[in-house]
């Protein structure tokens, strides 16, 4: 499984500095298809630097959903870290 691409990304506006809130579309590669699904997901950074994601998939999927969120985590800190999230 992999995440391809996180599309129509949007920052949600909030009043809490330490957390961002985003929602998009997940474009997701399993074994033998492809998966376009609602995602929304928070960064929580602490008080330390590290940061928490978590992560909501908007409808079910045909795949076990533990692994799609931990990928989806590892793809937009990833991201975060390169400064291409909104």
């Amino acid at each position: 499984m992999k995440v391809l691409e996180l599309k129509n990304l949007n920052r949600e506006d909030g009043y809490i500095y330490y957390m961002r809130k985003f929602s998009g579309i997940a474009l997701i590669q399993i074994p033998g298809d492809t998966l376009q699904t609602p995602i929304s997901f928070n960064i929580e950074t602490s008080p330390f630097g590290t940061k928490k994601i978590s992560v909501n998939v908007g409808e079910q999927l045909n795949y076990p959903v533990l692994p799609v969120k931990k990928a989806l985590a590892d793809f937009i800190l990833e991201k975060d870290k390169e400064g291409k999230l909104p």
